[in-house]
Formats: structure tokens, C-alpha cells, sequence
């Protein structure tokens, strides 16, 4: 088979190296027979693209390379596309991707980075961090007193690997963890699970909200003003996953105004924010830069055995795992 890695031409953090793929195939040495080339360049993307039956490449890439309507012309023998990222709403909507061809994702390289950053953020705030970074900005010494995690409660929307590894570090830490997802389906690390359709019922009696699902149209906005303000007084806001899925200006009204007890994000529309944006300067809001569940040291290791992963299932005649559905949109 005839795979071609695509590095973007600016990336100097994550670019997928030839020795990190020899790495890869020493692991899986039933994926040795694969034929594999690298380019950063138009030129070596033209020339991989000829015989190419699989592209390992960046979402953006996909954005530039493959718009609507130039498959199959680009790439004739393209079949497999894997993106190295989680979430794939930039390429929403999948009309420029004929039927024939697999779109993949990395979903479950990010799990063990994002449990550690969630916990990390609910300790923050448990902590009232956001508050102590606003007040050393003003020279202000102001002390706030807290409580531990244990016995306090925590809604965890999206239970993919990155909301269910914050789930399982919250359930270490000894919260008593409410899932969110499609379906009401039970989770190992939660002591409850509702359907998105009824997060209404749940919310007020979520001290912490950590947002964690992908961004598409039915998740889009679904934290607004009106559900921000049935948490309790005081609560507490995670957002992991795309700055879409709040209302960021709300968020920073219920703070202000003193209903939200503080709130974490590593996401934020647009992306970067500028330097004028409010998120920067409201009290209560700790603001990083979308990196929260990216891990320089393994995230390449692990997509690459992802990737073989869904290679040696459809060598067995089975369904891909990181296929993404288009009409769902993960």
C-alpha cells in the first residue's frame, strides 16, 4: 500500500519524521510492506499524489489541498485520508469528500494529556487560581480559602477520549462525575450519564462544568446564557474542546456579575484571540492557548499507531475506528 505523509511547510513542533515512522513500524511489523513518502512542499505533495492510496497529513492541509470537487482529479488512487487531529469541524461539511473515500481521525492520542490538564483545571479553580493570576497581575494580595474535589460534583459533556479520561482522574479524585453524551448510555467513570437533550436536568447541581465534545451543528452554542445560568451560584467552567461550543461574551458577563465562580478555557473563537479581546482581562478567566491535550513527546507516536490500527482492521474485513461519519461529524 502507498502512503504519503504530508507535513505542513511551517510546522516545527509536530512534523512526522521518517525515524518517528521507522519507530512505528518497528512496533508493527505487519505494517512493514508499506510504501511511504514525506514532503512539506507542493511539489513533493504533486508528485506523492499521483499513486497515493493514503495520506497522512494536518487538517488544514486537507482545507487546502482537497477542495470540493477536486477529488478524485488530485489524488486518482486516494482512498484513506488520515487527519492528525481529534476534532475535524474545520473541514465541515463533508461535501467535498466522495463516497468511496475513508476520512479518519486520531480520536485517543489526547486522552492521557487532556486528564491531566482537565484535573489540572478543576483543581485550579477549585483552588480559585484564575482569581490569585488576575490579582497578581494587580499586585493585589487577596486570599480565597478551598475546599478539596472530593464529594463535589462535576458534569463532564462528551465522553470520548478526552472528556472520558477527565472523567476518570474527576473519579479518582473522588467527584461525584454526571456524563453527558448522544445517549444515556452508561460510562465507566461516571456515577451518572443523561443524553445531551436533557443537560438541563443536570446542571444545576454541577459545581464544575468541563466541556469536552466535538463541535458540530447540534453542539454548536449549546452552552448559552441560559444554561450557564442554571448552574448554581458559583459555579465553576471548564472548555476543552472548541471555543464554539459556549458563549464566551456570556461566560464572561456571569463572571463579572458575579453567578460563575470562575472559569478555565483552552479554546476561544477566534483563534488566536487579539490581543484587545475581554477573555484576557475578565476576572475569574484563565485563558491558554489551544494546547492543552497535545503532547509533543508521544502525540506523533501515538496517531501513527492509530493509524496502523485502522490499516490492520480493514485488512480484516472490519469497520475502520477512527472512521469519521459525515452526517454526524466525528
Amino acid at each position: 500500500m502507498r502512503i504519503h505523509v504530508q507535513n505542513p511547510a511551517d510546522e516545527t513542533v509536530f512534523p512526522i519524521t521518517p525515524q518517528q515512522w521507522d519507530a512505528a513500524i518497528a512496533r508493527a511489523p505487519d505494517m512493514a510492506d508499506l510504501q511511504v513518502s514525506f514532503a512539506s512542499d507542493d511539489a513533493g505533495f504533486a508528485a506523492a499524489m499521483a499513486d497515493a492510496e493514503a495520506i497522512v497529513t494536518w487538517t488544514k492541509v486537507v482545507h487546502q489541498r482537497f477542495p470540493k470537487g477536486a477529488l478524485p482529479g488530485v489524488a486518482p488512487k486516494l482512498r484513506t485520508i488520515f487527519c492528525t487531529s481529534a476534532g475535524l469541524d474545520r473541514l465541515a461539511p463533508f461535501d467535498w469528500l466522495p463516497e468511496q473515500m475513508t476520512l479518519l481521525n486520531n480520536r485517543g492520542t489526547h486522552a492521557a494529556k487532556a486528564g491531566e490538564f482537565g484535573i489540572m483545571a478543576l483543581l485550579m479553580l477549585a483552588n480559585h487560581v484564575p482569581w490569585f493570576a488576575h490579582d497578581a497581575r494587580q499586585g493585589q494580595w487577596a486570599p480565597r480559602f478551598a475546599s478539596v474535589l472530593a464529594g463535589r460534583t462535576v458534569c463532564v459533556v462528551g465522553l470520548g477520549s478526552l472528556g472520558g479520561a477527565v472523567a476518570a482522574r474527576a473519579k479518582q479524585f473522588g467527584m461525584h462525575v454526571i456524563g453527558v453524551r448522544s445517549s444515556a448510555t452508561p460510562h465507566e467513570s461516571c456515577d451518572e450519564v443523561v443524553a445531551q437533550s436533557d443537560i438541563d436536568s443536570v446542571l444545576p447541581r454541577a459545581e464544575f462544568l468541563l466541556l469536552a465534545c466535538p463541535l458540530t451543528p447540534q453542539t454548536r452554542g449549546m452552552i448559552d446564557a441560559r444554561r450557564l445560568a442554571l448552574l448554581p451560584r458559583g459555579g465553576k467552567v471548564v472548555n476543552i474542546g472548541r471555543g464554539a461550543l459556549w458563549d464566551q461574551d456570556a461566560v464572561c458577563d456571569l463572571l463579572e456579575s458575579g453567578h460563575l465562580g470562575g472559569a478555565v478555557t483552552d479554546v476561544a473563537v477566534p483563534e488566536p484571540l487579539a490581543p484587545e479581546s475581554r477573555l484576557w482581562r475578565t476576572p475569574g478567566l484563565f485563558v491558554t492557548p489551544h494546547m492543552s491535550s497535545d503532547d509533543p513527546a508521544t502525540y506523533n507516536d501515538r496517531s501513527l499507531d492509530i493509524f496502523f490500527e485502522n490499516l490492520r482492521a480493514a485488512r480484516a474485513g472490519q469497520p475502520m475506528p477512527n472512521r469519521v461519519v459525515p452526517d454526524r461529524g466525528y
